[in-house]
């Protein structure tokens, strides 16, 4: 539900074949555990060199050669993200994560070979043998609210309302805008108040956000706002209603169009579009943990935070800006490393870098599939919102052994 459904177009197949100081002392290495067996949670690894088969999903043995650019990533970033992972460890993690969390990498090259002793890496097909997918992106908004209706602020974001579970589906989002027997389940569950219905869309899209909220008060403080359930209605693209109404061009059917399009649409047609997507997205407010050290979550900025400082994926941790991805759960398992050969969608820079795959979407189906979480930080996005880029990705698994 939060993120905006997507087809693989066959330009994205074609743009990917396009495509004097004294160093400080070097730090002691930290001691790391010996090898330990799996224990008795493990999953059954194939015989070397044998293919590992998915219920969505071939993976293929390969040498760590095969991994373009892996040794150009600043490998320690990965460690939060790892650690956080490590904390629901999907069979199979848990002897090696307790060794992970044993230490903390003095650089990129020790992480590197730590990864490497210890992880066999597979390339991730689907299950005729496709290598190549796509790549798009999320974030999480921060935008202006009001804990009370105000000029200005009117739009209201709701906790769930008290009968969510006694009616299956609930209201349709234009029910509850014109059906006073509908509008009444929400009177009360009010959590702020936003400055538009395009504000309350990208939360809703995204699936948790920033609130800059003014108190009545006065006082002005950050908070979270974290998915909590939706209405039980499908997900319906204003991507795709845009294209069909001749509103957007298909290439052009991104974040960034659709805010700009309802910023200069007529209010009856903004509504028009609203109502197009069923579904009701309903939050919760959660406290934000320390910001000091956040990351970005760029390619090629330095994110290396104590902890992970985003939302909770469905794997039921923190995500990390840059090093969380959104996966088919049925393709990759939660907790699991991953490897990416793809492109920043604004630049083609190449995006070249271990993330974990922490969370999924409604979107987000198939073998060769991710969603990358560009964080919160200025620019995120923009780099999100255009994000639709041709994908190889690699999963790393725990050897059989010791």
């Amino acid at each position: 539900m939060r993120r905006l459904s997507r087809s693989l177009p066959a330009w994205i197949a074609l743009a990917w074949l396009a495509g004097c100081a004294v160093a400080p002392p070097v730090p002691p290495a930290p001691a790391v555990p010996a090898a330990a067996t799996p224990g008795p949670l493990a999953e059954p690894v194939p015989a070397s060199g044998e293919p590992w088969l998915r219920a969505r999903a071939r993976w293929v043995p390969v040498d760590w050669s095969a991994l373009p650019g892996w040794q150009a990533d600043r490998s320690a970033e990965l460690w939060p993200a790892l650690r956080a992972g490590c904390a629901r460890p999907a069979k199979g993690w848990v002897a090696l994560c307790a060794r992970a969390a044993a230490f903390a990498p003095p650089d990129d090259g020790f992480a590197r070979d730590f990864l490497q002793r210890e992880l066999q890496p597979y390339r991730v097909e689907s299950l005729d043998g496709e290598a190549l997918g796509l790549a798009t992106g999320y974030f999480e908004p921060v935008l202006a609210a009001s804990r009370r209706p105000r000029p200005g602020f009117t739009v209201a974001l709701h906790h769930p309302p008290a009968d969510l579970a006694q009616r299956r589906p609930y209201w349709s989002r234009q029910q509850l805008d014109s059906l006073p027997a509908a509008a009444a389940g929400l009177r009360g569950q009010e959590i702020a108040y936003l400055a538009s219905a395009l504000d309350l869309l990208v939360l809703q899209i995204q699936g948790s956000g920033r609130l800059r909220l003014t108190e009545p008060d006065g006082s002005e403080h950050l908070v979270r706002v974290a998915f909590a359930g939706h209405n039980d209605l499908p997900y319906r693209s204003v991507g795709r209603w845009l294209i069909e109404q001749g509103e957007l061009r298909p290439d052009g059917a991104n974040w960034p169009a659709i805010r700009d399009w309802g910023q200069r649409a007529s209010p009856a047609r903004l509504q028009q579009m609203l109502w197009s997507n069923p579904r009701v997205v309903f939050f919760r407010e959660e406290a934000l943990p320390d910001l000091a050290d956040e990351p970005s979550g760029g390619p090629g900025q330095n994110g290396r935070a104590s902890t992970p400082t985003g939302p909770k994926g469905a794997q039921g941790v923190p995500l990390s800006a840059g090093r969380s991805v959104a996966v088919d759960p049925q393709a990759v398992p939660y907790g699991t490393p991953l490897w990416l050969d793809t492109t920043e969608p604004l630049s083609a820079t190449p995006l070249r870098r271990l993330v974990m795959a922490q969370d999924t979407g409604s979107a987000i189906v198939g073998a060769v599939r991710v969603d990358y979480f560009w964080g919160s930080a200025e620019g995120a996005e923009q780099q999100a919102g255009r994000m639709k880029q041709a994908l190889r990705v690699w999963a790393l698994w725990p050897r059989q052994g010791p």
